[in-house]
């Protein structure tokens, strides 16, 4: 029964890869390139075809699936940079110095490229890939050949382009739902990760005594849905005119709704797990969090499966009969507050907005519901990223402590280096795979380069035994043809998501591509010289990582400052008096951008620290202080993630004169804590703060959450809300006194 259960677990995991967006986009890819590399062919000849197969390759890097608005011109800069490029390796093949001496500079430029974020990544790669695959193809006599070539491979890349934008046009519709599914698939990932920690009682008390194991994999998760949500963003709130459109992305905006009620079911969580009749209940939420993650990746794969989604089970009245045993002794922590029977209620009726959540999605998805226009609107007015290219980037990025111009200089250095050894060795007519193992390699961080150079490594070797085990067989062009077709769009498609597939893939696309352009070479001896040029490419890649590192102790402090600034902005706008007397939604959506940027600089913070785990000791940031500081802010998120849901979802049931003056001080206190001066004569006491409740140190009486006026809940929340700023502001001081940065 469990091999059953896990094969059926691996079938759903590969059919979802399958029919996933990146491995659409990568056929896509491949098929833009057999169709070009063909028509080439047939017209103009062999050698041409092959040339402008290149081209293609070259081209193809930036080639994601995006947004159909900009796409044209998010394609043109890599294509316009490296035609100049490939001309001028093609005339300088024959002499080494004079195409050293273009390489550096050119390397240099290329990597500058990277100044623009995950957008300029694919310009630098397909740039430096076109003097690379230049250099690949054999020594022309004289440039009017090496202009020949570089029209062939103009042609390839111009043909690209136009097919690049067709077929993202075409694919939009499918790239929406897909996007929709990663999105619910991540929020399922999370809601079970949540789930865990309804343990047993005793197991946690205090975020400091959470297992790291479990609060690691947490904030991994939301930095990951943080990364997918944006993603998402962009092609799915984009122009959504059509009822299809809408739908998707009226479910994309349940889907950051449903992010918020999901942080806030950790509220109130340690006081339920110490209290000695907390297991049983713990153990019903935390079925109902796995059912409720079941339906929602199961409502992912009726999306791409286009299926009708099955109705999902309500969960609400199984969620009010969750109850404890009434206690009207202490808390826990011997003060009177909120009996743990009350907590449960509390918890479980957010719990219940999540049913509620995945309710109105699976309502949405089958049609049974309309989503609400105005929302999704404003979320493509404000939420999609730009597609303009800008200079400023560029001009920003003149400053010696900047990463993008220290990785750039690393990067030149590691590419001079690895061409003088290339053509110092016995095979230097191949030099070219060292340089490409470099450039796929050598990452912005230390981290990402480990990865890279295992998984290069481990896949060249199994590449090379593939393509030799290929090229032995003599295969026809044809043949050749189908094969390069199949490894592009692996190769492509998996980039993003597993590199080692990538590496195996692209080292078979990058010998067969080599066998076409040279008409033919011993396999067998390609096979120990491509092993050889990767082991000596990763371990320069290796090497440079620690020539003018940009160690992430140096990001820190600017990251933790903007998380700070995020998190005051946010409280001050989910706190704000304006929505509950606005006459339009405009507090509304300023609320939704000071959201999304809390998020976004919570998860920049997160993924610097797990990149700094594999820096050397002496130099890694002391993790404890940055664990602390992460936790509190999402716990800070969650008491405010519960007000607005209380303010949004049960504004009958609240009493306005009771709750705005506590709204309006928790906002000054909340901002005045975390925009203060991050030292330690700032710091004041916890003790000496005054509470937002009067009570709040003595007996409280909450009423039901379910049956009653929850203006006391909102009001602990406050309260709640008010200590644990100050927690981050301590946490956000430790953070840059244990860690020093250095040049």
């Amino acid at each position: 029964m469990q091999a059953q259960r896990a094969a059926a677990r691996r079938a759903r995991a590969a059919m979802r890869v399958a029919l996933s967006y990146y491995v659409a986009n990568g056929i896509s890819v491949a098929l833009g390139l057999a169709l070009i590399s063909a028509g080439v062919h047939y017209f103009l000849g062999p050698v041409a075809g092959a040339t402008a197969s290149v081209g293609v390759l070259v081209a193809a890097p930036p080639d994601l699936a995006a947004p159909r608005r900009g796409k044209f011109y998010q394609m043109l800069p890599a294509p316009i940079l490296s035609l100049p490029l490939f001309f001028a390796v093609q005339v300088l093949h024959a002499r080494p110095l004079e195409l050293g001496l273009l390489l550096v500079p050119a390397t240099f430029l290329a990597f500058l490229a990277m100044a623009w974020g995950k957008r300029g990544i694919p310009i630098a790669i397909a740039v430096m890939f076109s003097m690379i695959f230049s250099m690949a193809t054999p020594a022309q006599p004289d440039w009017r050949l090496a202009w020949v070539n570089t029209w062939h491979f103009g042609l390839g890349a111009a043909l690209y382009i136009v097919w690049a934008v067709l077929a993202n046009s075409v694919l939009n519709a499918r790239y929406r739902v897909q996007f929709t599914a990663d999105v619910l698939f991540a929020l399922a990932a999370l809601m079970r990760t949540q789930a865990k920690q309804f343990t047993a009682p005793g197991e946690t008390d205090d975020v400091r005594k959470v297992g790291a194991p479990l609060l690691g994999q947490l904030l991994r998760d939301q930095a990951a849905l943080a990364d997918q949500l944006q993603a998402a963003r962009d092609i799915v709130l984009e122009s959504p005119r059509t009822p299809r459109r809408q739908q998707l992305a009226g479910m994309l905006m349940i889907a950051l709704e449903m992010r918020d009620h999901l942080v806030a079911t950790e509220l109130d969580l340690e006081a339920l797990i110490v209290h000695p009749g907390g297991e049983q209940v713990l153990r019903e939420m935390r079925l109902i969090m796995e059912e409720l993650a079941g339906e929602t990746a199961a409502l992912a794969d009726a999306l791409l499966l286009m299926r009708q989604p099955e109705p999902p089970l309500d969960r609400r009245p199984l969620l009010a009969s969750i109850r404890m045993p009434q206690d009207e002794g202490p808390g826990a922590d011997g003060r009177m507050g909120p009996t743990p029977a009350l907590l449960a209620r509390g918890m479980a009726n957010r719990i219940g907005h999540l049913n509620d959540d995945v309710l109105r999605l699976t309502s949405l998805a089958r049609g049974d519901s309309e989503p609400d226009l105005a929302v999704v609107r404003a979320g493509w007015k404000m939420f999609v990223s730009p597609t303009d290219w800008s200079l400023a980037p560029f001009f920003s990025v003149w400053r010696w402590d900047a990463p993008p111009l220290r990785h750039a200089i690393r990067a030149t250095l590691a590419i001079a280096t690895g061409y003088g050894i290339a053509v110092a060795l016995p095979w230097g007519s191949h030099d070219y795979w060292i340089l490409l193992t470099i450039v796929v390699v050598l990452r912005g961080s230390l981290s990402q380069t480990l990865e890279r150079r295992n998984h290069r490594v481990a896949g060249t070797l199994l590449g090379c035994v593939l393509a030799s085990a290929l090229l032995s067989a003599h295969p026809t062009a044809i043949t050749l043809l189908v094969c390069v077709t199949a490894a592009q769009a692996v190769a492509h498609g998996f980039a993003i998501r597993r590199y080692l597939i990538t590496a195996v893939a692209a080292t078979v696309l990058g010998l067969v591509q080599a066998h076409i352009l040279n008409t033919g070479m011993a396999p067998t001896f390609a096979l120990f010289e491509r092993i050889a040029d990767t082991l000596i490419g990763a371990g320069l890649a290796w090497a440079f990582c620690y020539v003018l590192p940009s160690w992430e102790r140096n990001q820190l402090p600017a990251l933790v400052a903007r998380t700070l600034r995020a998190q005051a902005r946010h409280a001050k706008l989910a706190l704000g008096l304006g929505q509950l007397r606005a006459t339009d939604d405009t507090p509304e959506l300023a609320w939704r951008l000071a959201r999304r940027e809390a998020y976004d600089s919570l998860s920049a913070l997160v993924q610097a620290t797990q990149r700094s785990i594999s820096e050397p000791r002496a130099v890694r940031p002391a993790l404890a202080p940055l664990e602390y500081l992460q936790a509190h802010s999402y716990q800070l998120l969650a008491q405010l993630s519960a007000v607005k849901s209380m303010l949004v979802l049960r504004r009958d049931r609240l009493t306005p004169a009771d709750i705005e003056g506590p709204l309006a001080r928790t906002a000054e206190r909340i901002e005045k804590s975390l925009t203060a001066a991050l030292d330690e004569a700032a710091l004041s006491p916890m003790s000496e703060t005054v509470p937002v409740m009067p009570s709040a140190g003595g007996p409280i009486s909450l009423p039901d959450p379910f049956e009653s006026d929850v203006s006391p809940w909102l009001l602990r929340r406050l309260d709640f809300a008010t200590r644990i700023a100050l927690q981050l502001r301590e946490d956000a001081t430790r953070v840059l006194q244990s860690t020093p940065t250095s040049s």
